[in-house]
């Protein structure tokens, strides 16, 4: 069933010019952990409510929130959609992935095949028919083929390794986050071979990730508050302080159509968002998530046509950050 709710309230921060302009809508279902948004082709922003156990939709033009019902006890985590308008979902307290059909609100669902993969996690199309997605608690990553069904699951070699954050790169290869332990994955498409990379840091706890287009994987710690680069072909890996130091929880994070890394702050309240560049290996932005302070923002997504990030907050709004190009900030 569709429900269609009013307008929602909107405000917006224009920081300082090296920073970010920020505008935040206040999800109308109270204490819904709205997250994961994913900009349709047409550009609707879909999103799940991990805690209200919903699916919706929010249309930027008329500001307005549509959700969808699914099944009572799914708690969707995160969702994609696909060039059909097709939203894929990762039910992650009943062990499925989901296909919602948002003209009908009809849903289809792909069972796990393993009773342990009981929560999938994260979803990423991989460009060739398919979908990869992590499964934390299960410790497995697994690849669903969109036309036949069809799931295949990869268990970590480490207990508790928990995969996490996903990319995918222009071969259709999954890169993953162990979220639970010091190391960095990759899995063969055609063999589905594991192929781990150890993280020199012990306490090392990668968990959001991005891929620049030289091949390079950028994660950021967790625990110890660095964004890291591992080169997959020699296992190199660097290390960048961020600006709020150990106790940055850097969580969220994508790359804009410049290749530079952006990622959430999470210790600092309010959040911060905070841009890197690659090519000069220095941050160069640092804006304050308000005026809601974001609480916690687990995830964000890159949209090109309007050169913004969208991400979702722990205090119950959907948020949008437009980017500036390089040229136009404060070198």
């Amino acid at each position: 069933m569709l429900i269609t709710l009013a307008l929602a309230v909107t405000a917006t921060v224009t920081a300082p010019a090296d920073t970010v302009r920020i505008t935040e809508w206040e999800v109308p279902w109270e204490g819904s952990r709205p997250r994961d948004p994913y900009v349709a082709p047409n550009g609707q922003v879909f999103f799940v409510g991990q805690a209200g156990n919903y699916i919706a939709v929010f249309d930027p033009g008329s500001a307005k929130f549509k959700q969808f019902e699914i099944d009572e006890g799914v708690h969707p985590h995160n969702l994609i959609v696909n060039d059909d308008g097709m939203v894929w979902y990762a039910g992650n307290r009943a062990a499925h992935i989901g296909k919602l059909d948002p003209s009908t609100g009809k849903v289809t669902k792909y069972p796990m095949p393993d009773p342990g993969a009981s929560d999938p996690h994260t979803l990423m199309f991989d460009g060739k028919g398919g979908i990869w997605f992590t499964v934390q608690g299960g410790n497995m990553v697994g690849h669903l083929a969109m036309t036949t069904g069809e799931i295949r699951l990869v268990k970590m070699t480490r207990e508790r390794a928990r995969p996490y954050g996903l990319v995918v790169d222009e071969n259709g290869r999954p890169w993953f986050c162990e979220f639970g332990t010091n190391r960095m994955g990759t899995i063969d498409p055609k063999t589905f071979e594991l192929k781990e990379f150890d993280l020199p840091a012990e306490r090392a706890r990668p968990r959001r990730m991005a891929r620049t287009p030289d091949g390079m994987i950028w994660y950021g710690d967790y625990s110890r508050g660095y964004l890291g680069r591992l080169d997959p072909k020699t296992g190199e890996v660097r290390e960048f302080a961020m600006p709020s130091g150990a106790s940055a929880l850097p969580y969220a994070m994508t790359m804009d159509d410049e290749n530079r890394i952006w990622f959430v702050e999470t210790g600092p309240k309010p959040n911060n968002l905070v841009g890197f560049d690659p090519k000069t290996e220095r941050f160069f932005s640092s804006s304050p998530i308000l005026p809601s302070g974001g609480g916690t923002v687990r995830h964000m997504v890159w949209d090109t046509k309007t050169r913004s990030i969208w991400f979702g907050t722990d205090t119950n709004q959907l948020g949008k950050a437009v980017i500036p190009k390089s040229s136009a900030l404060i070198p």
